[in-house]
């Protein structure tokens, strides 16, 4: 009978074989939790808020793309955050959950200020004496930078610390399911958000970002309740020097392909984030769709996402040319953007939405076939820690930049348009967007030139060596 409930559980739970002896089931779905707080967090900054500042509260769109930047480029400090975790010393022994917990009132503390920040920053603020300048533009960029420390400090140790209990062998199931939590949390509570805002009002706004707030500690201290051990360490172990990174990092920078595979990833996610903060506005202002609706594009992108990573795992088992599955998902963006383009002359909320799942799906494809390109790299002296890591600042800082370039390019190229420097043909709001999504193709482009010459230097082993795929190492 416990041999027939095993192989039921193992038959209707896809990830009961990530468990292990020492790390069962009950605990990894629990610890999975942060990844859920982490997902609703990326769903605010990155999708809701962004179409609240720019529509709903009259923010300029340049404005509101530094904001929604500072958490991603705070993104290339989770390398170091991350070798703080390893390294981290006390007397109990605890190295990740510290960073865990303080990761989580980093989040806390920015959700909680943020409905007041973005109100007076939409001018929603009552007659004082003595007004401070600039007060709405300071407390929005502090409520984000808390926000985005938080989500980068909790993720990071967080997988950290189910990668130390997980075995060699359960690890990269244990780091997939980690993953697919966060793309679940960010779909869910995108439908959640959706459904709360479908009346949209300043109250419900406050009501919603501080509820996520309270979910997010909820939520973040059910997963780390009694998840690492004690392990009480001596003065002499407390006071042992750590390694450096220098030697390593001359290493790594003096390889012959990581430096174009780098410039590859800062291309390619130039060209897939650049719209980050301008789909849903582009929904609301050029097709009239609701708030509700609009949040829903989050979904399908983690949708799309999705699915982009089952063929992945599917095409690196069968020892496809990881640069080669890149430039599907290069060509599957050019097929998106096109689609979100002609969404507005055709009035197709549909195809709008179709360009999003095929966003999603194109970005996850490329962003794998680079992740697993920087882990077959010979590595030398740099471990497979670094070499992520550098992967992950160049696609961090790619993405905070492009995110900060679309919302200046669209302002401007409006502002040009509405003044008729562009002809009466160009004379609409929905120039802007579209200027940006023609450079996103461009770039796009580009990153398919730059992409060549590693498809010649790929080596890929057909008896599956370099096709495992298991999202281990995986930068969430």
């Amino acid at each position: 009978m416990k041999n027939l409930l095993k192989r039921i559980s193992i038959a209707y739970l896809p990830f009961a074989d990530a468990a292990s002896e020492d790390f069962p089931l009950r605990d990894l779905l629990r610890l999975s939790l942060f990844q859920v707080s982490v997902g609703m967090a990326a769903v605010l900054l990155l999708g809701t808020l962004n179409r609240v500042m720019i529509v709903e509260l009259q923010v300029p769109a340049f404005l509101v793309a530094m904001m929604v930047a500072l958490p991603v480029l705070i993104a290339p400090f989770r390398a170091l955050l991350g070798f703080k975790s390893d390294t981290y010393k006390s007397a109990i022994g605890w190295k990740r959950v510290p960073y865990l917990w303080f990761g989580t009132l980093w989040q806390f503390g920015g959700l909680a200020i943020m409905p007041a920040a973005l109100l007076v920053l939409g001018g929603e603020v009552t007659q004082v004496r003595y007004p401070i300048p600039y007060a709405g533009e300071i407390l929005a960029g502090l409520a984000f930078l808390m926000t985005g420390l938080g989500m980068h400090m909790t993720q990071t140790a967080g997988l950290a610390l189910a990668a130390d209990r997980a075995t060699d062998e359960t690890r990269p199931r244990v780091v997939a399911l980690l993953y697919v939590m966060f793309l679940i949390g960010m779909g869910g509570s995108a439908i959640v958000i959706g459904y709360l805002l479908r009346q949209f009002t300043p109250i419900e706004l406050i009501q919603v970002i501080q509820g996520t707030a309270v979910v997010t500690v909820v939520l973040n201290v059910i997963a780390l309740w009694k998840q690492e051990r004690v392990r009480p360490m001596t003065r002499a172990e407390r006071e042992e020097e750590g390694p450096s990174f220098r030697a390593a990092w001359a290493d790594y920078a003096s390889g012959g392909t990581a430096g174009r595979l780098l410039a590859v990833v800062f291309l390619g996610t130039m060209a897939f984030n650049m719209q980050d903060v301008l789909l849903e506005p582009y929904g609301g202002e050029i097709l009239g769709l609701s708030v509700s609706s609009t949040t829903l594009l989050t979904a399908s992108w983690a949708t799309g996402a999705l699915v982009g990573f089952a063929l992945a795992a599917r095409w690196l088992a069968a020892g496809i040319n990881p640069y080669r599955m890149g430039a599907r998902g290069i060509l599957a963006g050019v097929a998106a953007f096109s689609a979100v383009i002609f969404s507005n002359p055709m009035g197709s909320a549909p195809l709008f939405f179709t360009g999003a799942l095929f966003i999603g799906f194109g970005g996850g494809l490329f962003a794998v076939s680079t992740l697993t390109a920087a882990m077959t790299m010979p590595a030398g002296k740099a471990g497979r820690g670094l070499a992520l890591g550098a992967w992950g600042a160049a696609q961090a800082t790619a993405a905070g930049l492009s995110t900060a370039i679309g919302g200046g390019l669209r302002d401007l190229v409006n502002a040009a348009a509405t003044q008729g420097h562009l002809g009466v043909a160009l004379d609409n709001p929905a120039t802007g967007y579209s200027v940006v999504y023609h450079v996103e193709i461009l770039l796009l482009f580009v990153t398919l030139v730059a992409l060549g010459p590693l498809v010649r230097t790929a080596t890929t082993d057909r008896d599956g060596g370099a096709g495992k795929f298991g999202l281990a190492d995986l930068p969430t």
